[in-house]
């Protein structure tokens, strides 16, 4: 695991040094530079039941501008988790840590450790909830979900889809983009990297990615 986190850093400061080739981006969104690093977040206590009511609303603000989400009603118990995570500022000053851009379209954020297998230190997984149907397109462009390892076992990790991608429906749908959808399709329009046999910085569907993201702070609302 510690190998990734050393993977994602080298590849951060490697950005800054090289220069790539990536396709043409959307001039009004502007991303200052990342400073975050990988660390090991604070604890937080899980909730052990459904907040009553609800939030409404989680905003994002990165390095790149502010993401804010309405949140589905029908993930009562994800929505109350995510909320006591960005109360605990778990998110504040980490990096996303994946983008995939072939088949699959989600920027994946949620893992200050950048290990790719970060959640919660003494939570555990908890269930699934509003599942899509099994069906083309069934995570459209805006939805924001739960990353998984399997059934139950959500914690932290969540992706931002920018384009319609088809999953297997075992990904807890908890909100949709309602501001910033256009800074996570600037986001991926840069690409993703990883390195290559040879130690160099190349261009993937499944990586890092090439603009590094930060979430400088969150908040429930």
């Amino acid at each position: 695991m510690k190998k990734i986190a050393i993977l994602v850093a080298s590849i951060v400061a490697a950005t800054s040094l090289v220069t790539m080739t990536a396709p043409a981006a959307n001039a009004a969104v502007k991303c200052a530079k990342a400073t975050a690093k990988a660390h090991t977040p604070g604890k937080v206590a899980q909730p052990t039941k459904a907040a009553n009511p609800l939030p409404k609303k989680f905003t994002f603000t990165t390095n790149c501008g502010v993401i804010e989400v309405s949140l589905n009603s029908k993930a009562p118990i994800t929505i109350t988790s995510l909320a006591a995570l960005i109360k605990g500022k778990y998110y504040d000053n980490s990096l996303c840590h994946r983008l995939t851009t072939q088949g699959l379209f989600v920027l994946q954020c949620g893992d200050p450790t950048l290990t790719g297998a970060g959640n919660p230190t003494g939570w555990k997984g908890y269930l699934d909830e509003n599942l899509p149907k099994n069906a083309t397109n069934n995570y459209p462009t805006g939805t924001v979900a739960m990353a998984n390892s399997g059934p139950g076992t959500n914690g932290s990790q969540v992706f931002f889809v920018y384009d319609n991608t088809t999953l297997g429906p075992n990904y807890t749908i908890w909100g949709k983009i309602t501001k910033g959808l256009d800074i996570v399709q600037y986001i991926a329009k840069q690409g993703a990297i990883t390195q290559d046999a040879n130690g160099k910085i190349v261009y993937a569907g499944d990586g890092f990615t090439a603009q590094p993201v930060q979430i400088i702070s969150a908040k429930v609302s």
